[in-house]
């Protein structure tokens, strides 16, 4: 259930514009007014794959995943979103047409959500929210881009020390299931690669 901006989440949110951008106080109350407050139960969905996405989350607190299931019913995970992370489906969001993911948090969570109009009325009247937004960006196609050409090259223990380097403050915090499936490697693989890191 939406619910009325909390104070304590918005003021994560802030943090993370303060850092990449410079602020009025009248630019933080517009961007308080675009957001709305979900708490989300560990295992509860934030959206399931076939919904049409309503929402841009930032995660202010906790962490979410975002996943694929295949054809034989395998789960294959994109991304995880801990705190001050950003999780959506662009494409969904912007053609309106059925996403391909569920996105489920991992331990109960404080999300931030922003619908298209909002994110777009942010964008066209609080320039440093703009900013932020392209910086923000950037950032997103950057680790697409370094997942792609790991996944491509990479062994498998490069992949995991990338991934420690990537999410530094979830790696003991999400099942090795979890883990294992978004390196693409089986479990018994990544705990091979974990004992044999910490004999080093």
């Amino acid at each position: 259930m939406a619910q009325l901006i909390d104070s304590s989440a918005f003021a994560v949110l802030r943090g993370y514009l303060d850092a990449r951008a410079t602020f009025s106080e009248g630019d933080f109350n517009t961007v308080r007014q675009a957001f709305i407050h979900r708490r989300l139960a560990a295992g509860k969905y934030l959206q399931r794959a076939g919904e049409v996405s309503r929402y841009a989350a930032f995660v202010a607190i906790g962490c979410l995943r975002n996943f694929v299931i295949d054809a034989r019913g395998k789960e294959h995970i994109v991304q995880f979103g801990p705190e001050t992370w950003w999780i959506a489906d662009s494409i969904s969001l912007t053609k309106g047409t059925p996403s391909a993911y569920f996105i489920e948090a991992v331990e109960d969570s404080e999300l931030l959500l922003i619908d298209p109009a909002g994110q777009q009325h942010l964008i066209d009247h609080v320039p440093a929210y703009a900013a932020s937004f392209r910086i923000g960006l950037q950032r997103h196609a950057a680790a697409k881009d370094q997942r792609i050409v790991s996944s491509l090259s990479a062994t498998a223990e490069e992949r995991y020390l990338e991934f420690l380097e990537t999410y530094p403050s979830i790696v003991q915090r999400v099942p090795q299931t979890m883990l294992a499936s978004y390196l693409g490697m089986t479990p018994e693989t990544l705990s091979r690669i974990r004992k044999h890191l910490a004999r080093r």
